[in-house]
């Protein structure tokens, strides 16, 4: 008898798990795996439940995953002996600096530096900072935040609205299209970032404090009667404190041209300082002047961002007591 409740009761138990795995398995419940769904046709499944299968073999979750950005070592205001804040340009279309620029179109594996940036001021991860519409003042205070419709408007321009008048109704229709950004426009990088002397450790180290992508776009004006002439356009799109930011480029990962399985994210690379740029600005008593604003030409310009950059290396020299 008390056997014979045993297996009723084993029998019972079954039957009810089998229910319950029959209906985790009806359409929109849940994700059905792919091998159930070979062979069927997915009009007769949900739309919401089909997997997405990974790019490759396995899933990519090294960088997605990662605990928080290599940690920087403690710096105490008393040990810093010397410091000099200076501004460097990235090009981005310089073969270096190629992660940074691509993808210049929406893939699902990978982001562009700025997208990464966009996505995560949307999603209030990090915020903005007005530029201040020039580049002689580049507004990288980090004073005035700016909205999530702001940044979309200084990158993508304002919304076209258009108006219609109804022949035979005499109503007024608008239609608003919105802008679109285009990632290839964004081909500059402007870097604000902190050189000083730790000396706890007897070593020369740097900081990035600032970043602020940089529109370049052709942009069309009236010459009256001589048609329409293009005028080349660099706008600052906003300014992202650095130190906030990196919780976020900690986290996407960047092509890697030599090997598809080694991937390192957007902070890896600006703290191994693997980019080509020059410096375009230092801190100094002429309100921060930049140094097209003393220099003029192409090559004076180069010769003194290289002087201020050996002055920079040289001051460590200097530093040392032997």
């Amino acid at each position: 008898m008390f056997r014979n409740l045993i297996c009723l009761s084993l029998f019972l138990a079954f039957q009810l798990l089998a229910l319950v795995g029959g209906l985790a398995q009806t359409p929109g419940s849940s994700p059905v795996s792919r091998e159930a769904l070979i062979g069927k046709n997915f009009d007769s499944v949900a739309a919401d439940s089909v997997p997405i299968p990974p790019q490759g073999i396995y899933e990519r979750e090294a960088i997605v995953q990662k605990l928080r950005p290599v940690p920087y070592t403690y710096v105490r205001e008393a040990d810093v002996l010397w410091s000099k804040i200076i501004w460097r340009t990235v090009d981005l279309r310089q073969k270096m600096n190629f992660p940074l620029y691509f993808p210049t179109v929406e893939m699902r594996d990978r982001k562009s530096l700025v997208q990464a940036l966009y996505d995560a001021i949307q999603d209030n991860d990090i915020h903005a900072y007005d530029p201040q519409f020039s580049l002689s003042s580049p507004g990288d205070e980090f004073i005035s935040p700016l909205t999530q419709s702001g940044v979309r408007e200084r990158m993508a321009g304002a919304d076209k609205v258009l108006n219609q008048v109804s022949m035979t109704t005499g109503r007024d229709t608008s239609w608003v299209i919105p802008a679109e950004i285009h990632w290839a426009e964004f081909k500059r990088l402007l870097i604000k970032e902190e050189w000083f002397f730790d000396t706890r450790h007897s070593q020369l180290q740097v900081r990035i404090i600032g970043l602020c992508p940089v529109r370049e776009y052709i942009r069309t004006v009236e010459n009256g009667e001589d048609g329409v002439d293009g005028e080349l356009v660099r706008s600052p799109a906003f300014w992202v404190y650095y130190p906030e930011a990196r919780k976020v480029l900690a986290h996407v990962a960047l092509f890697n041209p030599k090997n598809d399985a080694q991937v390192v994210s957007f902070d890896d690379l600006f703290f191994s300082r693997r980019f080509e740029s020059f410096i375009i600005r230092e801190s100094n008593e002429y309100n921060n002047r930049s140094i097209s604003e003393y220099k003029k030409g192409g090559i004076p310009n180069m010769l003194e961002s290289d002087r201020i950059h050996y002055d920079i290396m040289n001051k460590e020299h200097d530093l040392w007591e032997f």
